[in-house]
């Protein structure tokens, strides 16, 4: 039972895991429309459009700090604005604490942990408790920077925030100015998060849940289905198997006949082989028993019958010579001998009889 929870528990934190990097990923490519709601001297928000629109100039809204919620926006249909737009909160500089940081130029790549260990040593709050940004680094001298750090209480902040998740904005995030800084310095941001960040988590989580159930219930029915194959398989090869037997014992003595045939018909061809003449053996003994100025010019094998003709200086002593090899036998002239001025010997005809190749050579 441990161990089922302890697996369950596991799965669900994987799904979680997925769920968040899904929803972060589909956040990234979202392009909602951005709105900008500015803080006045007044402690009203103005309500604009971050690109010019008409039907979004000098809206005016405001915001409980105590509930959480818009109160009293003017006019009736301002909050629409809001929904399933960026929201950019800009409060007055007077909210936060200013505070200058010279540090050197590498450590541009690391801005981010740096202020983040600092912000107990240069404000009045720890990094959890505090809502905090930092501006553009400009260089100073070489190799040195220097960046205004921007930080305020989190709790007075996150009214606003959940006032404006309330509306139905996609997501929200918190700027300010460093006081005194010209209209075009870049704004800094103290935080940012997705307002529909939960729900797009819990509907993505029901959907891997979803997917992961189906594929289950896919995968059952796929090991069922191969189950049924398997055993409708298995039948046909131990059917198959039967025949196979009952063939091999009907047909028993038929092979064992057939063996004795194929046996006999090697054996006869064994002897066979063994009884005739090999070319390449009497080729072989002709060229040991033959002198150096004996020239074959003509070499026939007619069963077991040898013909040879050619020239030689002594014709009559081939007859002893090749009488003298065990291979042959009964050497003899089948033409008369004859001698030619062109030629350097004698035109021998000699024929005589191949012995078996059982017989020892010699």
């Amino acid at each position: 039972m441990k161990a089922f929870s302890a697996i369950a528990d596991g799965l669900s934190r994987a799904i979680d895991l997925v769920a968040g990097v899904v929803a972060t990923w589909l956040g990234r490519m979202d392009s909602p429309r951005s709105v900008r709601l500015v803080e006045d001297d007044a402690g009203r928000f103005v309500l604009e459009a971050a690109k010019p629109n008409a039907s979004l100039s000098r809206m005016f809204l405001n915001l409980n700090m105590n509930e959480g919620r818009v109160l009293n926006a003017a006019p009736d249909d301002a909050t629409a604005g809001l929904s399933g737009a960026r929201v950019e909160l800009f409060l007055r500089p007077d909210r936060f604490l200013f505070r200058s940081l010279e540090l050197p130029g590498r450590a541009a790549e690391f801005l981010d942990g740096i202020v983040r260990s600092q912000i107990d040593r240069l404000t009045p709050w720890s990094a959890a408790e505090a809502a905090f940004g930092w501006s553009k680094s400009t260089a100073v001298e070489i190799d040195r920077i220097f960046v205004t750090i921007a930080a305020t209480a989190l709790a007075p902040v996150m009214p606003y925030i959940r006032a404006i998740a309330g509306t139905g904005a996609h997501s929200i995030a918190v700027f300010t100015s460093v006081p005194g800084a010209s209209s075009e310095a870049s704004p800094i941001k103290i935080w940012e998060e997705r307002a529909r960040g939960a729900s797009e988590i819990d509907r993505i989580r029901w959907a891997l849940m979803t997917l992961f159930v189906a594929s289950g219930i896919a995968a059952g029915t796929a090991v069922g289905a191969f189950a049924i194959v398997d055993a409708y398989v298995q039948s046909q090869q131990d059917d198959v198997a039967r025949q196979i037997a009952n063939l091999r014992a009907t047909s028993g003595a038929a092979r064992e006949a057939t063996l004795g045939t194929v046996a006999a018909a090697l054996r006869a061809v064994e002897l066979r082989k063994q009884g005739s003449a090999s070319t390449v053996i009497v080729l072989e003994t002709l060229s040991r028993i033959l002198p150096d100025h004996t020239y074959v010019t003509e070499l026939r094998v007619e069963g077991n019958k040898l013909r040879l003709v050619g020239i030689t200086r002594d014709a009559p002593s081939l007859i002893e010579l090749i009488e003298q090899s065990s291979r042959f036998t009964r050497a003899t002239f089948f033409a008369p001998t004859t001698r030619s001025p062109s030629e350097p010997g004698e035109r021998f005809h000699i024929e005589a009889i191949i012995q078996p190749l059982g017989a020892s050579l010699s």
